[in-house]
């Protein structure tokens, strides 16, 4: 039984598929297998998939239905204790399992692994930001709420899993078409600690059509709301949560989604926002997307400024 079972659903990434498979097979610690899941691509991903002739690659392909029933499908196939997630478009360093099979050793009796993550987005690289008090030189025990009020310390390029966490916390939630990564992560969160190493071990690629680009069809996105009443005995969610509530409130502004602005920023607690992401909830929608043109300019030029943040 290998160590790892790296879990890949793919649909229409035959742009990218390729690149993400040689970065996992590049991995300097070999004992994994990768279970990869086409889901339904109607582009040429199957192809480029097939030019791999890896023992340790267990294809399989399906008929479309969506990336929460993928990624089930391909955890629920894997053999190995440890689940590493992957995207189809996303990059590892060479060293990125042997970090996770670090990180296992050194904490065996915890369930869920993290890495440092960068972006690429603009044509440049940002390095991503948390919400740990002390810059760690080494691993630390964090809880995912407390250190994710910047950027996630879980992301789908850079966790590592224990199969039995799904068992316990739930799968993917099929319903949700955006933010079903959240979603879970706020389960894990809530029952589990997270083992995190500040080593940038993986590139996360941002593209445009791979953005939340609009909140209107409100039953397909994350709301949160089987969370709330963990909220009030927990602050730290509370604000992570609040966090989450205002990005959809920015988003639905920009879209002209006045009921999904109201729905989210009513529950808001605004003391848990900055000066500055409250100014920008009075903004307007011109506003908001003349800022939103010029981020994107100004990391072009290799100036990162947060998401609204």
């Amino acid at each position: 039984m290998p160590k790892f079972s790296v879990v890949i659903s793919v649909f229409n990434k035959e742009k990218y598929i390729a690149d993400t498979l040689k970065s996992v097979l590049a991995q300097t610690f070999t004992d994994f297998e990768v279970v990869i899941l086409n889901d339904g691509s109607t582009d040429h991903s199957e192809a480029e998939i097939l030019k791999f002739n890896d023992p340790r690659i267990r294809y399989f392909s399906n008929e479309n239905k969506g990336a929460s029933a993928a990624r089930n499908f391909t955890i629920q196939q894997a053999k190995a204790e440890y689940i590493a997630l992957m995207d189809a478009d996303d990059y590892w360093y060479p060293f990125y399992l042997v970090e996770q099979d670090r990180l296992i050793k050194e904490f065996p009796q915890e369930s869920v692994f993290a890495t440092a993550t960068e972006i690429r987005r603009n044509g440049k690289i940002f390095k991503n930001s948390y919400s740990i008090p002390t810059i760690a030189k080494d691993a630390v025990v964090v809880d995912y709420f407390e250190a994710s009020q910047l950027d996630s310390v879980l992301l789908s390029i850079s966790t590592v899993i224990k199969k039995d966490v799904f068992e316990n916390v739930g799968w993917y939630n099929p319903k949700i078409k955006s933010g079903e990564d959240t979603d879970l992560y706020v389960r894990i969160g809530l029952k589990y600690k997270v083992v995190f190493s500040p080593k940038v071990c993986a590139t996360y690629l941002v593209r445009k059509n791979s953005l939340f680009q609009n909140v209107k069809n409100l039953e397909e996105k994350a709301s949160f709301e089987a969370y709330e009443t963990f909220e009030k005995d927990n602050p730290a969610l509370k604000k992570f949560l609040d966090l989450n509530r205002y990005s959809l409130c920015i988003l639905a502004k920009m879209e002209g989604n006045k009921e999904a602005f109201q729905k989210n920023f009513k529950k808001i607690t605004l003391e848990n926002l900055s000066k500055k992401q409250q100014f920008l909830l009075r903004q307007n929608k011109t506003i908001l997307k003349y800022l939103s043109k010029t981020k994107n300019n100004l990391e072009k030029l290799g100036l990162r400024l947060g998401t609204f943040k």
